[in-house]
């Protein structure tokens, strides 16, 4: 590591170090009791310090988090400098040494590192991650930043420690020795960054019980967490695979076009002229990261090492610990290939990963062609006949795949006939806008309904609680072990996104969306916005020939595996939704997604829906936007499409959704994507209930 500080240092590289400071601070973490509270300055509950390291995930020390109760903590955050701290729950998933029965007299085990993983998601920045293996720590410096008590107050400070060597030698428990500064007490589990290439290298371990200084653990480290000893299919198989996937494809949307002007790592990392590999730059190297990302990781490590050391003019070397992800090949390649080969050495490295043994699921299909138009992209200065090379290996690949018949959706049963469903039907009342009548009902697959409840002029922010009673005893008439009945909200297009799933029947109850499916039904079809709107140039549609289209796009839908279709989001920036004749042209298998309902950027989220209903979809699926401005959208889009084009069918999208909101509320971060998610879900076969008779209007 070289100092990059010396005096004729550019003003670009003063910013970009000013802008590397600002964003390692808004990463940077407290660690405290879960008895907190809202007393989130209180130094009494302070355990030590931590970092975001993916979303929904901290890195801390295995010491720092021992200090909580049960594996439980509080993590204290700001999402900007000039907004107060926010503190949320968190739950340790993992410790390196994975046991320890009680601290050792002369402090935690080496590599004392830990996960947690945050009980409900939020929106943060995360730091970026070395990719590179651990690296010989000679003369230089490195930048940290923790969390600390000063005069009886809670502050974050920063600054620059000497690298005076390593501890450890070969073993597991390597660490960096780090001086010539003090290290206060809680800045334990704080991050390490190298200033010059601006990536996080390690964490912050311990103080030196005598003199400055102290030490830190290789970032690396975390690669020797216990495995699955059946090996890896998808990433949410290994807390490893799972933090840094969700890692690297956080950094590749960050650089995608959005409404933030703050920089990101990519780009102080261009502004401090780093070049991973000697060949990629930061956004590239982060583009191919976030592509690797998207696909499953190594089947096991032995699956990665093979694939490097069948690399053509490359020599693989022996690293202490081994790699493990993607991430971790890549970051081989760069200090061991020669200058004159490296782009090629990365891109034949690129083809193995795309070329690497595992399901065939659409979304994964069109994952591996996007790494191919990269590797395209990336190869076009190079010579023809190496270009060739690469096209022939893909056509050969793809011919193979076709050959062994891989089958492209996973099996699975089609879902039962549907049975009862308990209808939600809420009316408004024009003339008080604030107010609804309603009812509960058990609805018969065969059209037949039973009303059990009804009101009139409910006050709309009272409707949780006034419903409550009645739709539990509608719940106690039809649930069967094991199998809760759904519940289908019929709502006016103005309330479509009411929050239905997450009201609770009683307070210490979970969210009825986590207790059984949920969908959206629309009960005023004839009143949507938009209805003046053509159809298509020069016609005019009839409410017959919509609810002929309607039933049409149900059927071709249901009889074939569907596919998503974002309509108003293009990589993080909002777009309006088309107009009707536009979405007609739409195949019969789309089912639309929205984004950012309730980001009322170009108008009213009625009209955007309404025009998608009068066109005749009848499955739609949205999340209600609660995100902030600078939000990245990139994991929302990619769940939903592994949702609905890798599910067994539209028909299954109904329980598809209610598992992942009992993931959500189950704190499992590979949901935390599906926050606020909604489901239309309005098959025209089982008409509602005439709204006529319902209530009377006075």
């Amino acid at each position: 590591m070289t100092d990059g500080h010396g005096g004729g240092a550019s003003y670009g590289v003063h910013a970009a170090h000013h802008a590397l400071r600002e964003l390692v601070l808004a990463a940077t973490v407290r660690i405290h009791h879960t008895g907190v509270g809202y007393a989130l300055d209180e130094p009494g509950t302070f355990l030590g310090s931590g970092f975001f390291i993916a979303p929904n995930w901290v890195l801390t020390c295995a010491h720092v988090v021992n200090g909580g109760e049960g594996d439980e903590v509080a993590v204290v955050y700001q999402t900007d400098p000039g907004q107060g701290p926010c503190v949320v729950p968190g739950q340790v998933a993992a410790t390196l040494p994975e046991h320890v029965e009680r601290p050792l007299p002369g402090g935690w085990p080496a590599p004392d590192l830990a996960l947690v993983r945050l009980r409900e998601p939020v929106g943060h920045d995360c730091v970026y991650v070395s990719e590179r293996p651990a690296a010989h720590y000679g003369e230089g410096r490195v930048f940290y930043a923790g969390w600390t008590v000063t005069g009886g107050q809670l502050q974050i400070l920063d600054g620059f420690l000497s690298v005076q060597g390593t501890i450890g030698g070969w073993s597991a428990g390597v660490q960096m020795r780090i001086g010539q500064n003090d290290l206060p007490p809680g800045v334990s589990g704080g991050p390490v960054i190298d200033p010059v290439r601006g990536e996080v290298v390690g964490v912050l371990k311990s103080r030196a019980a005598h003199g400055t200084g102290g030490t830190s653990t290789g970032i690396e480290r975390l690669r020797t967490l216990q495995a699955p000893p059946d090996g890896v299919r998808t990433e949410h198989d290994d807390v490893y695979q799972a933090v840094f996937h969700a890692h690297d494809r956080y950094h590749r949307d960050r650089q995608q076009p959005s409404d933030s002007r703050r920089p990101t790592w990519a780009d102080l990392q261009g502004e401090l002229g780093a070049r991973p590999g000697r060949t990629l730059g930061p956004e590239e190297r982060g583009e191919l990261l976030g592509r690797f990302a998207d696909l499953p990781p190594p089947v096991t490590t032995r699956s990665l090492l093979d694939i490097l050391d069948s690399l053509p003019n490359f020599q693989l070397p022996t690293l202490v610990p081994a790699p493990r992800g993607w991430r971790d090949g890549l970051g081989v390649l760069y200090e061991n290939a020669r200058h004159d080969g490296a782009l090629k050495l990365v891109l034949d490295y690129a083809m193995q990963v795309m070329a690497a043994e595992r399901p065939a699921t659409p979304s994964l299909l069109e994952a591996e062609q996007a790494l191919w138009e990269w590797v395209k992209q990336t190869s076009t200065g190079l010579d023809s006949g190496y270009r060739h090379g690469l096209a022939r290996r893909r056509a050969e690949w793809l011919g193979q795949r076709r050959g062994t018949g891989t089958p492209v959706w996973p099996a699975g049963e089609r879902p039962a006939t549907p049975g009862l469903s308990v209808l939600l039907e809420v009316l408004p009342r024009g003339w008080e806008p604030d107010r609804c009548d309603w009812s509960v009902s058990v609805a018969a697959p065969d059209g037949d309904v039973t009303r059990l409840h009804e009101e009139e002029r409910t006050l709309l922010e009272d409707l949780p609680a006034r419903v409550a009673a009645p739709l539990a005893e509608a719940f106690r008439r039809c649930d069967e072990p094991g199998r809760p009945v759904a519940l289908h909200a019929a709502l006016p297009h103005p309330l479509l996104g009411l929050a239905v799933d997450e009201w609770r029947l009683r307070p210490d109850g979970l969210p009825l969306g986590a207790e059984r499916p949920v969908v959206v039904r629309c009960c005023d079809r004839d009143q949507l916005p938009g209805a003046g709107e053509p159809g298509m140039p020069g016609t005019q549609w009839s409410g017959a020939e919509e609810e002929t289209e309607r039933r049409d796009r149900w059927r071709r839908l249901h009889a074939r595996d569907a596919g998503t279709e974002v309509l108003d989001c293009d990589d993080g920036v909002r777009e309006p939704v088309p107009a009707v004749a536009r979405l007609r042209g739409l195949p019969p298998r789309t089912v639309p997604v929205l984004c950012r309902y309730g980001d009322r950027r170009y108008e009213d989220d009625a009209a955007a829906l309404g025009r998608i209903l009068h066109a005749g979809f009848s499955v739609v699926v949205w999340r209600r936007w609660h995100s902030r401005p600078d939000a990245v959208c990139g994991e929302f889009h990619r769940g939903v499409r592994q949702v609905v084009d890798d599910g067994h069918g539209a028909a299954f999208l109904p329980d598809l959704v209610h598992g992942l909101r009992v993931k959500r509320y189950a704190g499992l971060t590979e949901a935390y994507w599906a926050d606020g998610i909604a489901l239309l879900y309005d098959d025209p076969h089982q008409p509602l209930p005439g709204t006529g008779d319902l209530l009377e209007a006075p």
